[in-house]
């Protein structure tokens, strides 16, 4: 979709190009920001996707100054927590630390429906499971989505595990109990702990989007799920002390958080998972990020110009700073 024209004015501008110089942390203070911008008029579908390309108005919007009063509430996927926090400091001008109290992230599906709710104005998140998305359209509630950028879901081994590879269709023999020892697919004579996601969770839907497809997931005991992304990566360390688990996850969360020390990300069909491998789109399993807000938030509300300040150049280099495989 074309991008959307915002002028970013001095407050933000300065210290934006300061972080992404090197010149200064985002913990450094400085004057409210402010924002100016071109509104868009936009009609976006109950759908999966965004919506088609609007026409651009000549009319500008007053300008504006964010600050802690009128900051949009945001909220999300687990994933997006760091993107949150980079918005959060530039644009008020405040260190990541003092930003934590306006950030309550309850993970994507339910970040959906809160939006629904009306209990968060702007979403930053990946694409939660097709119910949602029938849920919003059976009551009605028109939104507007715009991608962010790209991820991939992973999947992630102990450490210790000798297995390097997998094929989709192996994963997906996996994840159907066909496939149930690690000699099976070149690695030792032990079990396979297939660990799930809940069925709240951003990666149990790109899962079963992305790789089972039309093939159900086997019937998990409750201990194969853990209750967080977080548990997963603990689980798969070490389930019942041994290194023969295999579990998924977003590739940022994995990687640039850091969550995933201690195991490997295995290639995917020869791929592995990789900034350069997701941006060319090399890696098999890719997945976006949004910004998502209900339709009807005014042009010149917070909620509107923030969601339009994302897509712009600088909106995006702030995102790729942090270390997400944007748009551009």
């Amino acid at each position: 979709m074309k991008l959307k024209k915002l002028t970013v004015f001095l407050a933000v501008a300065s210290l934006l190009t300061a972080i992404l110089t090197g010149c200064v942390s985002p913990a450094a203070p400085t004057e409210s920001a402010s924002v100016e911008s071109t509104p868009v008029s936009t009609a976006s579908p109950a759908s999966t996707t965004a919506a088609t390309e609007p026409p651009v108005s000549t009319a500008a919007a007053p300008e504006f100054r964010f600050s802690r009063e009128n900051f949009p509430r945001l909220d999300g996927s687990t994933a997006c927590l760091p993107m949150a926090e980079a918005i959060c400091s530039v644009l008020l001008g405040e260190d990541r630390d003092s930003v934590q109290d306006l950030i309550h992230f309850n993970r994507t599906t339910q970040s959906f429906r809160n939006l629904m709710q009306g209990e968060c104005d702007l979403l930053l998140a990946g694409q939660p499971n097709a119910a949602v998305f029938e849920e919003m359209e059976e009551q009605g509630f028109a939104y507007d989505m715009e991608q962010l950028g790209t991820d991939a879901l992973v999947f992630l081994v102990n450490e210790a595990n000798p297995v390097e590879t997998l094929t989709t269709e192996q994963i997906r023999a996996i994840y159907t109990g066909e496939i149930t020892n690690w000699k099976e697919v070149g690695g030792l004579d032990a079990p396979i702990i297939p660990l799930q996601r809940n069925e709240g969770a951003g990666s149990q839907a790109l899962m079963k989007k992305l790789v089972m497809q039309d093939t159900p997931l086997m019937e998990a005991p409750e201990e194969y799920i853990p209750g967080s992304m977080g548990d997963l990566m603990t689980a798969v360390k070490s389930y019942d002390q041994s290194a023969n688990a295999i579990g998924y996850s977003v590739y940022y969360y994995a990687h640039d958080m850091e969550m995933a020390q201690g195991l490997k990300l295995l290639k995917v069909d020869g791929v592995e998972p990789s900034k350069q491998t997701i941006r060319e789109r090399q890696y098999p399993h890719l997945n976006a990020y949004y910004c998502v807000i209900a339709h009807d938030a005014a042009e010149d509300s917070p909620t509107r110009i923030l969601y339009d300040w994302l897509v712009t150049e600088d909106g995006q280099r702030l995102l790729d700073a942090e270390g997400y495989v944007t748009n551009q």
